[in-house]
């Protein structure tokens, strides 16, 4: 077992995205950031699943925009393109999983 902590970054700079974990198929990110504050457009060659811990957090994948927040997870296959935009101040854990 292992806990694996991630605290608030926001009060010590803008945005904040660290790897927090990574076991065999896998890599898990924390991403914080402030409102309006946003991640350019790219990709992953593995499946990702996005779980906003806090805030509102619109995605655009393949053009499409959806708003993440802490009601709903988020869906990626490889290579969907995707960008990101935080409406609120924001918390996400992103899981790269190698399929």
């Amino acid at each position: 077992m292992k806990l694996i902590e991630t605290p608030s970054q926001l009060n010590s700079k803008a945005k904040s995205v660290e790897q927090v974990c990574a076991i065999p198929n896998a890599n898990v990110l924390n991403i914080q950031l402030r409102a309006g504050e946003e991640v350019a457009e790219h990709d992953s060659d593995k499946e990702v699943l996005i779980i906003v811990k806090k805030g509102k957090v619109r995605f655009t994948v393949e053009g499409t925009p959806v708003t993440v927040s802490e009601e709903n997870i988020l869906h990626m296959a490889p290579y969907e393109k995707h960008s990101l935009f935080a409406e609120t101040d924001t918390d996400i854990c992103v899981f790269q999983i190698t399929p």
